[in-house]
């Protein structure tokens, strides 16, 4: 006969089951990622397929700790005080183990700070600011793009071979453009003593009055310009600047502008000869990438754009940290995370254990116009490691934490 009491121990058994048996063994490992979607989808939106991709693979290979993993995502509106909002809701709403993700420079900063209050591992995925590992790094916080030094280091050669005197700068500002800007005039300067920084233009990011800016950029009469613009704030400068003839005689150097999900929109208006950072996807024939771009086509029916490599190259770093640390212990997570090696579509990277920045390398080339549209030409790949200080200046950068 059954019972009130056999009930609740039947009850109670299958609670501990659920727990601790086979079934719990199967309880997702929640992975907390936020990020900027609606205030930047033209990246962000292949960002997400990436992350899917990924997902399925990890997934359909056992996951991690036997466990499959879930990624929960949220909106963090390009705001570093939301950010951390929800960096807190992930955590204790949602039960995510660690965080991943962020876009602008500001906010990730926002998080990274936010990591090292709560002692919780974060992966900043994409926010580009030289602080972030450096000035402002923590023992939480590792980053996987290629920093604003990084892809300014790698532009330099070519800028300082050209010995152009009188540069023109235009940078979005807030802290990713300040960082590209303080990195660009440094590491000139050191190649080239006798350079002259002659206009500076900083529109607020997504506020650009591209007329003006270009204007005042060619009363200047520069020899050459350096920009960290990106977006719609790049396709308006492209547009006003060739209807002034801004660019006509002009090197220009812009990080960044070599991205598909930037090049793309300016069609047959992409600028010829820009010197940029970004993906010529369709002409990388590693083992790696070839192997990701033809599991991402498959699956999207679209080419990956250089967000689709972040977001998988995101997760696969939150999943090769866990198994590697064997374990959610935040102390082994970041135990593991420091000096932790993967192959990406873009090859092997290294999180340095000195400051967190992984070695992940970016393409180098220019922009060339074919068939209506802009696309990479005279590209080289450019390996992280080489593009960074010597370990003694970033110890100098970097707080004793």
């Amino acid at each position: 006969m059954l019972t009130r009491n056999n009930l609740l121990a039947g009850t109670a058994a299958l609670v501990a089951l659920s727990m601790f048996g086979p079934a719990g063994a199967q309880t997702p490992i929640k992975i907390g990622e936020l990020n900027s979607y609606k205030v930047f989808p033209a990246f962000l939106e292949p960002y997400k397929k990436g992350i899917e991709l990924a997902v399925e693979e990890v997934n359909a290979a056992g996951g991690a700790l036997g466990r499959k993993i879930e990624i929960v995502s949220r909106d963090d509106n390009g705001n570093p005080g939301d950010a951390v909002r929800v960096a807190e809701e992930l955590l204790s709403r949602e039960g995510a183990s660690f965080l991943i993700g962020t876009f602008p420079s500001n906010v990730g900063l926002a998080v990274a700070d936010f990591a090292k209050q709560r002692k919780v591992l974060f992966i900043a995925a994409e926010p580009l600011t030289d602080k972030i590992v450096w000035e402002s790094g923590n023992p939480y916080t590792f980053r996987l793009r290629t920093s604003t030094y990084m892809q300014t280091a790698m532009l330099i050669a070519d800028a300082a071979k050209l010995k152009k005197k009188r540069w023109a700068i235009v940078y979005p500002n807030y802290e990713y453009g300040q960082s590209a800007t303080a990195a660009f005039k440094k590491l000139l300067k050191e190649k080239q003593p006798d350079v002259e920084f002659v206009v500076e233009q900083a529109p607020p990011l997504g506020k650009i009055d591209a007329g003006a800016v270009a204007q005042a950029l060619a009363d200047a009469k520069p020899d050459a310009i350096f920009s960290s613009l990106f977006g719609a704030d790049l396709a308006k400068f492209v547009r006003e600047g060739q209807t002034r003839g801004l660019f006509k005689g002009v090197e220009v150097f812009n990080l960044l502008a070599g991205e598909p999900e930037y090049l793309d929109p300016l069609k047959e208006e992409a600028p010829n000869g820009w010197y940029v950072t970004g993906y010529p996807w369709s002409e990388i024939k590693t083992p790696e990438h070839t192997k990701f771009l033809t599991a991402y086509q498959a699956k999207f029916k679209d080419y990956p754009r250089l967000g689709s490599v972040v977001g998988y190259s995101t997760v696969m770093s939150a999943v090769a940290a866990i198994k590697k640390a064997g374990s959610l212990d935040q102390d082994k997570l970041i135990a593991a995370a420091s000096g932790l090696t993967l192959m990406t579509p873009f090859g092997m990277i290294e999180y340095r254990p000195i400051d967190h920045q992984s070695t992940m390398g970016a393409y180098v080339g220019r922009i060339g116009v074919k068939d209506g549209k802009g696309y990479m030409k005279e590209w080289r790949f450019v390996d992280g490691k080489d593009a960074l200080p010597s370990d003694a200046e970033v110890l100098k950068m970097r707080p004793k934490n």
